[in-house]
């Protein structure tokens, strides 16, 4: 008779992780545009080491890339870990449908640019590589913001301290901006 399945070892191998944006080397690039520094908006953040021309790019989100899958597993545990040791909270990044990019590694300087409902860059992904485009010219010093997009359904999970002339208190994609106004005005009322 055949082999116990239970007891049959797995000869598949492991695949080695790939990292987007590191050299041949495993070393990041250097970003000649950007430094990291103490943020008003969230503890540490990225700022402008020159003026910043429109639409140049700016930075290149770095990281491993993962199935969506092992993204909903690390997203979870890198929450959980958010709330309890009050660090960084998740830094994937989705990259396709199938695909995702953990950028959660110290050399991606990248991750610390912070949300702001007045962003100076937006993220757009470029054959395969995100990066950090900006939208208006940039002055030395500036901290570099984008648009994160969360969804509605966690507004209340994600309160912005952009400190922008339009900001509506929470992080949520700009197209559900009047969904909350209307959300928090109905709680508003409810509470009165």
């Amino acid at each position: 008779m055949g082999k116990d399945s239970k007891t049959k070892k797995s000869t598949k191998k492991k695949k080695a992780p790939v990292y987007l944006g590191l050299d041949e080397n495993g070393e990041p690039p250097e970003f000649p545009y950007v430094r990291t520094s103490e943020s008003a908006i969230h503890n540490r953040g990225l700022f402008a080491a020159s003026d910043i021309p429109e639409g140049e790019y700016v930075i290149q989100y770095l990281g491993e890339l993962i199935k969506k899958k092992e993204s909903t597993r690390r997203a979870n545990s890198q929450h959980e870990r958010s709330l309890e040791e009050d660090v960084g909270a998740v830094y994937i990044f989705e990259l396709d449908e199938k695909t995702d990019i953990d950028g959660n590694f110290e050399w991606n300087i990248a991750r610390l640019a912070n949300h702001s409902c007045s962003p100076n860059c937006e993220a757009q992904n470029v054959e395969g590589e995100i990066w950090l485009v900006s939208l208006t010219d940039i002055n030395e010093g500036d901290e570099i913001t984008f648009d994160y997009g969360y969804a509605l359904e966690h507004w209340k999970e994600h309160p912005c301290l952009c400190g922008s002339e339009n900001c509506v208190g929470h992080i949520v994609r700009k197209e559900d901006w009047d969904k909350l106004k209307k959300l928090k005005k109905r709680r508003k009322k409810k509470a009165s």
